[in-house]
């Protein structure tokens, strides 16, 4: 055999046999593996490297995946979660839609042992300007995170009593660096104003930048600043825009909580150019949810929120407006990295002229895989 047959046959000794040398090895009494280090260097050392930064392909003896990590590079390591890295160590690589020739060590470790071979996995990325997984909390309808991503997400926001007009915003935003996200925001709206014909276009264009401030595994805390502008690209007489440049600078925090719950927080301002057009105006958002996880915690996620949206136009004798969002966000793919969202926005107060909106997403997370792997 040469070639593919012997990858094949490789991938597959490594598969069948490696958990249950590991097996044997952990029933051994006289082998004791107490570090993170001492672990990974008995079991997991042959593919990944010392220290985790890969073998060559002429080691390896076969073929690895483009994907193959190497966690001493902050750029791909950081942004995990301990989530992620403990159900691909104990449910293997194909359970989470990665590498076949990754095995499961359900059998060969402990849940402890796993705990300290992430811990010296972390250890790995030495810089700490990067913000940890742990704070990239899942996204909101309308809160914006404080994380720093690289994602493209996909929201519409449909009225549920006619007129139906819906709203559709194609976001992109590019991380760079440790701390900093490009954002780039295109909507486009449809618009039934006699409730039997309908116009469509392109609404106003948004660029915005963030910078993230502090972050701490150790407290659990993220905060960024973010600014906007939003330019008059929209046909502001066929209401698909302001007609006016508007600049929304805001702050963003996340906070960790007990039990994969979390709470977050955005703060800011509208602030057109011409205030003749369109009035300044300040919000607070604020989102509170909770991840369960399926399969013994290992499998598909879902994670309830709800979040409470407050405005009021700075000028004289205005209403401080108040909605309701609750919403379900699901993972769809083994990856993880592409989610859906579906709740309802409901005003609490000062109904009138504000619709009841069916609010979705679909989020893909470009830096963990293309959109059709990992399924």
């Amino acid at each position: 055999m040469t070639g593919k047959p012997i990858r094949q046959a490789l991938i597959l000794a490594i598969t069948l046999f490696l958990p249950t040398a590991l097996v044997a090895q952990k029933q051994e009494p006289q082998l004791k593996l107490e570090t993170g280090q001492q672990i990974f260097e008995a079991t997991c050392i042959g593919c990944h490297g010392s220290g985790g930064k890969g073998l060559p392909e002429s080691t390896l003896g076969f073929e690895h995946p483009p994907t193959y990590p190497d966690f001493s590079d902050c750029v791909g390591s950081a942004r995990e979660k301990n989530y992620d890295w403990r159900s691909v160590l104990h449910e293997g690589g194909p359970a989470r839609g990665f590498s076949e020739i990754m095995p499961s060590f359900a059998e060969a470790l402990t849940l402890e042992q796993i705990e300290r071979v992430m811990q010296y996995l972390r250890e790995q990325c030495t810089d700490k300007a990067w913000p940890r997984g742990e704070m990239n909390f899942p996204r909101p309808l309308v809160t914006e995170k404080a994380f720093p991503e690289d994602e493209y997400l996909l929201t519409t926001a449909v009225n549920a009593k006619a007129p139906h007009d819906v709203t559709l915003s194609l976001f992109s935003e590019r991380r760079f660096g440790a701390r900093n996200q490009l954002e780039f925001v295109v909507p486009v709206s449809f618009i039934n104003r006699d409730r039997t014909n309908w116009i469509g276009g392109i609404g106003d264009f948004v660029l915005g930048y963030k910078r993230v401030l502090f972050s701490s595994i150790e407290t659990g805390s993220i905060f960024s600043l973010q600014g906007e502008v939003s330019l008059p690209t929209g046909n502001r007489l066929r209401g698909l825009g302001s007609g006016v440049t508007t600049f929304e600078p805001f702050a963003a925090f996340g906070q960790m909580l007990p039990g994969r719950s979390f709470v977050q927080i955005q703060s800011g301002a509208e602030l057109p150019a011409d205030t003749d057009k369109a009035q300044r105006a300040a919000f607070f958002r604020t989102a509170v949810g909770k991840t369960f996880a399926a399969n013994r915690g290992f499998g598909r996620i879902w994670t309830p929120m709800v979040e409470v949206l407050v405005d009021r136009e700075f000028e004289s004798g205005a209403r401080t407006n108040w909605d309701l969002v609750p919403q379900m966000q699901v993972s769809l793919s083994r990856r993880q990295h592409v989610f859906f969202n579906f709740g309802v926005r409901t005003p609490a107060n000062n109904r009138t002229g504000r619709d009841t909106q069916l609010m979705f997403y679909v989020l893909w997370d470009w830096f963990d895989g293309g959109l059709r792997e990992g399924w």
